[in-house]
């Protein structure tokens, strides 16, 4: 945190100042929700294949979004684009073997990441720190939804 950031503004807004870094350092080190990191993990999670609509229901991006990462998952050669032996309009999209070794080693490297990322708080700390958060995302989908009735 800048010197200047801690001498400035109220406590809410210097809270929500480094939760929006934390989000910026979440989405720069652990690779986002949309890039090809994640279509990898969500391919590998889901037993390597799932339908195109499917991954893009699992992965929130929009289609366009995710067509342009594919081609390039294709292009390196990570993942297979075939029509569905079901529905020839879909698209099924499966891991090659190389992908398959890609999404192992991002994951292995992401637990390492996410093991180091609170290692200077004790168990009990992250309780807390996990029970205050969740009680904050209540808090804001409950902003949300009183907006969307407005």
């Amino acid at each position: 945190m800048e010197a200047t950031h801690q001498q400035e503004g109220s406590l809410s807004h210097k809270v929500l100042y480094d939760l929006g870094f934390f989000g910026h350092y979440l989405h720069v080190h652990a690779g986002g929700r949309s890039g090809k990191q994640h279509v990898l993990a969500k391919l590998h999670m889901a037993g390597g294949q799932l339908s195109q609509r499917e991954l893009q229901e699992r992965s929130h991006i929009s289609s366009a979004a995710l067509s342009e990462v594919l081609s390039k998952l294709e292009c390196e050669g990570l993942v297979i684009r075939s029509r569905s032996d079901e529905d020839r309009r879909q698209m099924d999209i499966s891991l090659t073997d190389e992908g398959t070794k890609q999404a192992i080693m991002r994951k292995r490297e992401f637990e390492a990441f996410e093991s180091e990322c609170l290692s200077c708080l004790s168990e009990e700390e992250r309780l807390q720190l996990l029970d205050m958060l969740d009680r904050l995302a209540e808090h804001w989908r409950g902003m949300d939804r009183k907006e969307a009735c407005a």
